[in-house]
């Protein structure tokens, strides 16, 4: 880590508390003089840190600002994190990063989109401060019929992140939705680009998108959506819930081979069991959700008794009456 890293680090870890120049120049093994320059390049970054003379530093408990430095202090790897104001869309951004040859692990977050998408070309609700918008630039070696695992993967990342951080049971949605007591929290957007050359994929883009703090939903979403936090909200939520899902989105991204995130996502998938409406391509209908495969393919019974095993498609949970 950079000393300005270490400094944040530090000053995270024990909000509020005054730490000297001195103590931190010691602790790191640099002079007081570059303490003093990575304060002031962390002040000028937003962050709300007190300077007192004859006293030190300290980080505000109550500061809330989403940086790079703030989630890089946090992991165990390295990954070249960027972090925007607002931006159309978080994967829109990165796949230009991608396109300029950027490595695996690169990461975009925004405050916020004002073009958030989801899947079939949905909408994704992203409103300034509230939210936790990333994307993850990944350059698989695994074959790009495998590319459905990033999502997966994903999805129980965003889930042991949410409990983590948040004290709350999460469960998924096949195949990329996360909810919270019955309303959607997290949706995810796996998009791929493909070599012409030799047919493989170039690099795959996980984007999430979190609910992270209590906000005013457009009235479409009311009864709908949820936040992980209602009412009083950590002050560095959304950093440590940035930090955590990419420490388990490496875990389980490195365990496809091995798929290691399967048993995860069936054990938190709440289709199993329930009478869904089945809308994918030529296959519609009402059904009853029997489980989840290796492939994670949805398997559901029809009515009429004929199973399928659903790749993709869109899959309601039917209202009793």
């Amino acid at each position: 880590m950079s000393i300005k890293q270490e400094v944040l680090k530090k000053l995270d870890e024990e909000r509020g508390k005054v730490f000297s120049g001195e103590e931190l120049a010691e602790q790191f093994g640099v002079s007081r003089n570059a303490v003093w320059k990575a304060i002031k390049t962390l002040r000028e970054e937003g962050y709300d840190i007190a300077a007192t003379t004859n006293r030190g530093y300290c980080l505000h408990p109550k500061s809330d600002i989403l940086t790079a430095d703030g989630v890089r202090s946090r992991l165990s790897f390295d990954c070249d994190v960027h972090v925007c104001k607002c931006v159309d869309s978080t994967n829109d951004e990165l796949k230009k990063l991608a396109m300029q040859g950027a490595a695996e692990w690169t990461v975009v977050i925004a405050e916020e989109q004002k073009k958030g998408r989801g899947r079939n070309a949905h909408s994704f609700y992203s409103p300034a401060g509230t939210g936790l918008y990333i994307s993850v630039l990944f350059r698989p070696k695994f074959s790009s019929a495998e590319s459905l695992f990033v999502t997966t993967s994903a999805a129980v990342a965003v889930c042991e992140a949410i409990e983590e951080t948040g004290g709350k049971d999460a469960q998924i949605k096949w195949v990329n939705d996360v909810f919270i007591g019955g309303k959607k929290v997290c949706g995810i957007l796996t998009e791929a680009s493909f070599s012409v050359e030799n047919g493989g994929m170039e690099y795959v883009i996980a984007g999430i998108g979190i609910n992270v703090k209590t906000g005013a939903f457009p009235k479409e979403l009311e009864g709908i959506a949820a936040s992980v936090f209602v009412g009083e909200c950590p002050d560095d939520a959304r950093a440590r819930i940035a930090a955590v899902l990419l420490e388990r989105l490496k875990y389980y991204y490195e365990g496809i081979p091995r798929r290691a995130f399967y048993a995860e996502y069936v054990r938190r998938s709440f289709l199993i069991g329930k009478e869904v409406i089945v809308d994918s391509g030529r296959i519609e209908g009402e059904a009853v959700v029997e489980g989840i495969d290796e492939q994670c393919f949805l398997q559901v019974r029809f009515r009429d008794g004929t199973k399928r095993s659903l790749s993709s498609g869109e899959v309601r949970v039917r209202l009793n009456g």
